[in-house]
């Protein structure tokens, strides 16, 4: 199959770790002997002066075609209007994209174009569509639908891009529902599960991986007491705020947030107005390969998330054999199905600490949590994604209604 896929959170030479996952899942399809895949990653940049600054000057120098990320990636630029032009980044996407796409696609035909998030992607990635001639796939992850579905112009984008896709998928079952309560057609929609890196991902006795990121000067984790790990970007959507203000109920306990984001001078000071600064440790933006000790140390991790597909970082915390503190939002219900793998709580400080508490008292075994992880791989997934597109090119029904 020739595939063109469109996605503007991926990784880049800049920043390798962006969008990792949709990197990990793509470095896996490329793998197979099957497909044969153009990935485009279009990046904005705002214009002058803003685009002197960074990260703006460091992404103006990324060359237009690399394989600096380990597979070959078209990086076309596309202006951005930060904060104030959201809603309509898909059209200027295609005036970056469009032509390349035209010209990639007289060498050598698509069968299919695909967007790997509902918004900017998809409304985007149809137009693509349309005047290649050729059947459109869309993914959502969460905050595509959570946020921009919100939105009235970004929604009346999704809702066209959707008519027009052949197939879609979603990343969990509650995400799939939230979908079609949104108006996307049940009938397109199918589930595709995220994958896993096992080499990575996988546990480290407790004690050991606490001892390594204690004396890793990178990361400088307190080598006392109990620890509590909170991934994710420092924006308030993640909630982190909830899990400093658990630390009040929770004495003996020590927070690591790790991630970085507009949050995070308000989050200091509300730690310091907690007098709960002594025990929270702002680790900034943590190496992926470093991720999986940081996982494997806590003795619970807690994202307070609004919002959430199904995340990652759920799968990546339960294959290290940590368990879990997360409201019951998107496909957490689909994650967290016995108490080993930990708790669904209310979003609220006490809530998290009565859970983390709780784990605390009677921790399973690291074995045990990781179990619940041992369906996930990237393998798995590329697989999953590969047949999908093939039964939309087969002209196969694919959703589950």
């Amino acid at each position: 199959m020739r595939i063109l896929s469109l996605s503007t959170l991926f990784p880049n030479p800049v920043r390798k770790s962006f969008g990792i996952f949709v990197g990990n899942q793509m470095r896996a399809v490329v793998a197979r002997s099957d497909v044969d895949l153009t990935m485009i990653s279009p990046i904005g940049v705002p214009p002058w002066p803003l685009s002197l600054r960074e990260p703006y000057a460091q992404l103006r120098k990324i060359p237009d075609q690399t394989d600096d990320v380990g597979l070959p990636v078209h990086y076309p630029k596309f202006r951005l209007y930060p904060k104030i032009g959201g809603d309509s980044n898909p059209g200027r996407i295609v005036d970056a994209v469009l032509p390349l796409a035209r010209r990639l696609h007289e060498q050598k035909p698509f069968e299919l174009v695909d967007a790997q998030f509902f918004f900017p992607d998809g409304p985007a990635a149809a137009a693509v569509a349309r005047d290649l001639g050729i059947p459109l796939t869309i993914k959502s992850r969460g905050g595509d639908i959570h946020y921009w579905g919100k939105r009235s112009s970004a929604r009346a984008q999704m809702l066209e891009a959707a008519q027009q896709a052949a197939g879609m998928l979603a990343v969990s079952e509650s995400l799939r529902e939230d979908m079609i309560a949104l108006g996307i057609p049940a009938d397109r929609i199918a589930i595709h599960y995220t994958g896993l890196d096992r080499e990575l991902f996988y546990p480290i006795e407790r004690g050991a991986a606490r001892a390594l990121v204690s004396a890793l000067p990178d990361l400088g984790i307190w080598s006392q007491g109990p620890l509590l790990v909170t991934p994710g970007a420092l924006i308030p959507r993640k909630g982190q705020r909830f899990a400093i203000t658990a630390l009040t109920h929770l004495p003996t306990a020590r927070l690591a947030i790790a991630g970085t984001g507009e949050d995070e001078a308000e989050l200091q000071q509300l730690a310091k107005d907690l007098g709960v600064a002594n025990r929270v440790h702002f680790l900034g933006l943590v190496a992926h390969d470093l991720l999986p000790q940081l996982l494997c140390a806590a003795d619970v991790v807690v994202l307070p998330s609004s919002s959430e597909g199904l995340a990652n970082v759920w799968v990546e915390a339960l294959a290290c054999g940590t368990p879990l503190v997360i409201p019951n939002i998107g496909g957490a219900s689909e994650i967290v199905r016995e108490r080993t793998a930990g708790r669904l709580v209310d979003r609220d400080a006490k809530s998290i600490a009565d859970a983390v508490a709780d784990i605390l008292a009677d921790p399973p075994a690291q074995t045990d949590v990781a179990a619940h992880a041992n369906d996930f791989s990237w393998s798995v997934n590329a697989g999953n994604l590969v047949r999908f597109w093939r039964d939309v090119l087969e002209g196969k029904r694919v959703g589950l209604e």
